[in-house]
């Protein structure tokens, strides 16, 4: 399966909201500043009687509650960009329909000419979930299933899928991704389970942005095996840190950008591709 970034390539994170810099123009700088990739963030809603702290500590950030949509907001970026890959980091496929996301990502891979990488999870926020009618307890194999029940849909011309949890005779979907067999799906998560199962599904996202120090670095990435192709989500802007993992064999590498005006978030691309260069 094709990684879609190949040797070490160097992508940006962002949430994207209707409080940041707009989607195309985004895309635009982050291609013209020599980036190979933008993955977007997913949440669909907060619920407002039930929103708690950030799991990683502190108060849930304000862009939380206003993210756009990743597959329309990266629409826009296919419209305005050439070569530039286009990613979720991550879709949250627990709280989506299996049929409907199939058709979202077959289609701006499509539109894109084979530019779509699936970056997916399962979530941490239990509330969100349950308005989805998703209980939070089954939430790792739903996930399997859905995103195994996709894979049918994209590569079959009649796909069916009976599970425990998806379950639907044949169909026709259309269209296909131009990528064969499929787009690459990458898998975000740190515990066991997730990481078992990005090496079923072919890639893993973990999140970076506590790895400060580079001897941490290899001790992350052997947590998966050597043929698993890795992207290092949110990596902290150091030198040494990006060294190690394009030492340790990331095949990608994707720094934050704050949820920040569009005057800031220009600079802060310059200075990360400064970095890359």
């Amino acid at each position: 399966m094709t990684t879609g970034l190949g040797t070490t390539r160097f992508g940006i994170h962002a949430i994207a909201t209707d409080e940041s810099i707009h989607p195309a123009k985004l895309g635009t700088a982050v291609e013209e500043r020599g980036f190979d990739a933008l993955f977007l963030a997913d949440h669909s809603h907060i619920p407002a009687d039930s929103a708690k702290p950030h799991p990683r500590g502190g108060e849930l950030p304000r862009q939380y509650y206003r993210t756009l949509d990743p597959f329309a907001a990266l629409s826009m970026v296919a419209g305005v960009t050439e070569n530039l890959l286009l990613g979720t980091g991550v879709a949250l496929l627990v709280q989506r329909d299996p049929i409907q996301t199939a058709k979202d990502v077959a289609s701006l891979d499509f539109l894109s000419n084979g530019r779509v990488i699936f970056g997916i999870g399962a979530g941490w926020n239990r509330e969100e979930m349950r308005n989805h009618g998703t209980d939070p307890r089954i939430r790792g194999r739903l996930l399997d299933e859905r995103m195994a029940a996709i894979i049918e849909i994209w590569t079959k011309g009649q796909a069916e899928y009976h599970g425990k949890y998806v379950d639907f005779d044949p169909i026709f979907a259309w269209p296909k991704p131009v990528q064969r067999p499929h787009p690459p799906v990458y898998v975000g998560g740190q515990s066991a389970k997730a990481i078992a199962r990005a090496e079923r599904f072919g890639g893993w996202m973990p999140s970076a942005n506590d790895v400060t120090d580079p001897a941490g670095v290899a001790e992350q990435m052997a947590l998966v095996g050597p043929e698993t192709p890795v992207i290092a989500n949110a990596v902290p802007p150091e030198p040494d840190v990006v060294a190690a993992y394009r030492e340790a064999g990331a095949a990608g590498i994707t720094f934050h950008l704050p949820n920040v005006p569009e005057a800031e978030a220009l600079s802060i691309l310059d200075e990360l591709a400064r970095l890359i260069d």
